[in-house]
């Protein structure tokens, strides 16, 4: 059983590492939030696009963190190795196929989701840039599986305080046309963003090498590809990367509901999900932090102890979301101008700031338990949870953004249906359903 001491030395680094790496977002955001709404818009919607294909490498790494917790818990570290390497070559596999299936394919698709020609065009240039980040994010997200299964995690916050560093510098110079760069407005965010990863990935490869121990965890062999091992990894990764999939999808629905209220809906939905997307930081690192310790407490024969270490790490990630949902909302004309300069829109945002604040305080519970299932290995459950979830989600979105058309803040309580859904269903689940004796 791990006290709370030991789940905040795994939890801080990941937050440390979200924070850097959410700087991406906030940085894009905040850079286009100026230049204008179209562009605003259009990082929206390129991004959210951008996201939804990425996060089916991120499903994938999930997987092999479980996969890579148990063995670490087993104390079978050279079974590690292997398990990260065959991962890698199937992400950047899956990176180029899926790089050329988007560039071929990004006109038709962001013309069939986009009603405004402006957005329209800006997004499809924006979208055909970002995607060349595949080849590296795909990769990054492997190395991440790896610290957090082996619960070295203070790798995390040093790569992307380097990602991080890297964006903000060339947002500013390529977006403004800075320093002597060319000025590339929407394009250059892009770019940017497709640098910053491609300088974490090589800073993993560096620490990787000089810093970890490659015999122990048998890093030192990479070996063929094994598509056995490789299978033996989608076996419990094709769920999470379906559920993690559907997750963006669902998001990318809202905003299309939203993009066809008007640019100005659009751009308060915006600017609001970059603040709703730094405030699930700490959220998001407590619950990799269970999905991984519960997989290594089971690994150790610690069954029987699972829902007490849940339970704790709920309690944690409540506290924190108490004190972060007090301070947004008492800073929140500060928190919504890094966003934007216009005191107009920063007015109108505040109500959706209201609700998502709510949102979070349920959000900071129902992460927590809903990884745990997975860190269980029953992610197949944990899809179906999600998409039980998700119909009742996209019937509220549709329902209330495409049909009665209203108002954003009335949109974003679609958030409070789906954490009240997500937290009942992931508590009756544990305390009910047969999942101790899951084996992976």
């Amino acid at each position: 059983m791990y006290s709370r001491k030991e789940i905040w030395q795994v939890t801080y680094p990941i937050l440390l590492g979200l924070l850097a790496q959410n700087v991406i977002n906030v940085t894009d955001t905040a850079f286009l939030g100026h230049v204008g709404e179209v562009a605003l818009g259009a990082s929206a919607m390129g991004g959210l696009l951008y996201i939804c294909i990425y996060t089916v490498a991120f499903g994938f790494s999930i997987g092999s963190q479980i996969l890579i917790a148990r063995r670490n818990g087993e104390q079978n570290y050279r079974n590690v190795g292997p398990i990260m390497w065959q991962g890698s070559v199937f992400s950047l596999m899956m990176a180029a196929a899926l790089l050329v299936l988007m560039y071929v394919s990004a006109r038709p698709l962001i013309r069939v989701l986009i009603s405004s020609d402006a957005i329209f065009e800006a997004t499809y240039e924006f979208f055909t840039w970002r995607i060349w980040g595949f080849l590296f994010a795909f990769l990054n997200v492997m190395f991440r599986a790896l610290y957090i299964g082996i619960t070295q995690t203070k790798v995390l916050t040093w790569s992307a305080v380097v990602m991080a560093v890297v964006n903000v510098f060339l947002d500013y110079v390529l977006v403004f046309g800075e320093c002597g760069f060319p000025e590339m407005g929407v394009r250059g965010a892009a770019l940017a963003s497709v640098i910053a990863e491609a300088s974490s990935l090589l800073f993993y490869l560096l620490y990787t090498y000089y810093k970890v121990d490659r015999k122990k965890y048998g890093l030192n062999h990479f070996g063929r590809l094994d598509m056995e091992l490789v299978f033996r990894i989608l076996r419990i990764s094709a769920f999470t990367m379906v559920q993690y999939f559907l997750a963006m999808a669902i998001w990318f629905v809202f905003f299309m509901a939203l993009e066809r209220l008007g640019q100005r809906e659009l751009a308060i939905a915006n600017i609001v999900r970059s603040v709703y997307v730094v405030m699930l930081i700490p959220v998001q690192s407590l619950s990799t932090t269970a999905n991984s310790l519960v997989s290594n407490l089971i690994g150790s024969g610690g069954t029987s102890h699972v829902l007490q270490l849940l339970h704790r790490i709920a309690r944690m990630s409540f506290l924190i979301m108490v004190i972060c949902v007090c301070l947004c909302v008492v800073f929140r004309r500060l928190v919504l101008s890094v966003y934007t300069g216009d005191a107009t829109l920063v007015t109108e945002a505040m109500p959706s700031l209201y609700v998502v604040c709510g949102a979070m305080l349920l959000a900071s519970l129902a992460f927590v338990y809903f990884n745990g299932i997975s860190g269980t290995g029953n992610t197949q459950a944990a899809l179906v949870l999600e998409v039980v979830v998700q119909v009742f989600y996209a019937l509220y979105v549709i329902g209330v953004g495409m049909v009665l058309r209203a108002p954003v803040e009335i949109c974003f309580t679609t958030e409070l249906v789906y954490y009240v859904l997500m937290l009942v269903l992931s508590l009756v689940y544990l305390k009910k359903a047969k999942w101790q004796n899951k084996k992976i």
